[in-house]
């Protein structure tokens, strides 16, 4: 096996079980055999093979309706090999807060949760979308509750990511006002054509949400609106608009083993790349800078400013052509640009931290 040092994440979906009825979730037909789970074989191959991974990020399906041995096995091997991998699970929380519904229950997730090498991002927002069950909503009260024992119990507040449909955006930017009220951070992200979501929120619609919160000073508490900043600031100091590499630095592996460098095409089971030739012959593929179609919106794109906000994500550049939704996406975003310009102006450079999980802020001093 040919060792591969570059800086990698590995994004794991180790089941598609979850224990909440969400109308958006994207990940809703991984795989055939729904009871299909991981084999922890495959992240050491690949551990073995990129031992520079930085962050395993566990999503799903909801990553606690795996056995918890599961992790403490995988934290064992990082320990064994001295991987420097954290891990960063993201989770609805709901079994985590469950097993402290009663006293003679093990806490096995908070003692996961504690370990040094974890870090938990959750999710909410507002709107009836996320669900406990089909009949019940997961409520502010809901999240508040789960938020104020995240931190008396693992001593921090998670941070969370919300999912913007398009009937949510008049109302969305409380999701960052309250990510502001906890002193955690927001991550709005807009919704993906794949799984239970039929249709793409073209991005315009959302960025023009992303100006709001930097005009009410919330920037400090979403994720996105300080990614558009840094994007626009780094595009024009970059040499060529087409150097982008976005499926060198992750992969993905689904519970049945196939494996993707994108998690967004991996949920439509699109561009999987072939696990026995990267892994262990050491070829190393890039499906997406290869496809010609998922390079540009349109031709227009190569000389508009917002060319590195539009075309920077190749699943929605997939999206919007197949919903055709370019145009509407165009003519919005040409509106609002002249203010996202001025925002990345006037603005001093801003650190971005790691896309890839949020550790909660060490808040003590407000209980939601």
């Amino acid at each position: 096996m040919n060792i591969d040092n570059r800086p990698i994440d590995l994004i794991v979906k180790p089941t598609e079980a979850c224990n909440f009825a969400c109308s958006f979730c994207s990940s809703s037909y991984l795989v055939e055999n729904k009871r299909s789970k991981l084999d922890l074989i495959y992240i050491f191959e690949f551990l073995k093979r990129f031992p520079n991974t930085q962050t395993i990020i566990i999503n799903g399906g909801d990553p606690l309706m795996m056995p918890v041995g599961y992790y403490w096995q995988l934290i064992e091997h990082l320990e064994q090999y001295n991987y420097i991998a954290d891990i960063s699970i993201t989770t609805n929380l709901w079994k985590f807060w469950q097993e402290w519904q009663n006293d003679k229950k093990p806490k096995y997730w908070t003692e996961l949760f504690r370990h040094k090498r974890v870090n938990v991002t959750t999710s909410f927002q507002y709107g009836e979308g996320r669900r406990i069950s089909k009949n019940e909503i997961f409520t502010e009260k809901h999240f508040i509750a789960v938020s104020n024992l995240m931190l008396e119990k693992v001593g921090y507040r998670p941070s969370f990511i919300s999912v913007i449909e398009e009937q949510d955006l008049d109302s969305c930017i409380n999701n960052v006002r309250l990510a502001k009220t906890l002193g955690v951070d927001c991550k709005l992200n807009y919704a993906n054509k794949s799984g239970d979501c039929d249709k793409p929120l073209p991005l315009s619609f959302i960025y023009e949400v992303y100006i709001k919160i930097y005009e009410e000073g919330l920037v400090d508490h979403e994720w996105n609106t300080r990614q558009m900043i840094n994007s626009i600031q780094q595009y024009h100091s970059t040499a060529c608009p087409l150097n982008r590499s976005c499926d060198s630095g992750i992969r993905v592996l689904q519970p049945d083993g196939r494996y993707f460098s994108c998690g967004a095409f991996g949920d439509d089971q699109r561009y999987e790349i072939d696990f026995q030739k990267e892994v262990h012959e050491g070829d190393f593929f890039k499906p997406l800078e290869d496809d010609i179609n998922l390079q540009v919106i349109k031709k227009d794109c190569y000389t508009c400013d917002m060319f590195s906000i539009c075309n920077g994500c190749k699943k929605h550049i997939s999206d919007l052509k197949e919903s055709n939704l370019t145009e509407r996406h165009c003519a919005k975003m040409k509106s609002i640009a002249p203010k996202i310009m001025n925002i990345a102006d006037n603005s001093p450079p801003i650190e971005i931290r790691n896309d890839t999980y949020y550790q909660g802020l060490n808040v003590n001093e407000t209980n939601g």
